[in-house]
């Protein structure tokens, strides 16, 4: 299934590095970063990111970029965000 939610074309994004390759391949780093914050709000300690459940993205500044660095930083986002 394709991602089509605004979180996209998140400029943040600009700066993960690239992976074309893997698993990874095409996932969504917007899901993956909501992900992250998710655990990391939550302050999740057993840490898990099933890639095979992110939708599937090609647009915007997420373009071939690392799903595993929009999770970790979706997770320190959270963590930040929850002792506020």
């Amino acid at each position: 299934m394709a991602c089509n939610k605004e979180h996209r074309y998140d400029l943040r994004f600009e700066n993960l590095p690239f992976d074309q390759g893997g698993a990874g391949r095409h996932r969504c780093v917007g899901c993956a970063f909501e992900k992250g914050y998710n655990d990391g709000f939550a302050r999740n300690e057993q840490l898990s990111m099933d890639l095979d459940a992110l939708e599937e993205s090609q647009a915007g500044p997420g373009r071939h970029k690392s799903p595993h660095a929009a999770y970790a930083l979706g997770y320190l986002k959270g963590v930040e965000d929850s002792y506020q």
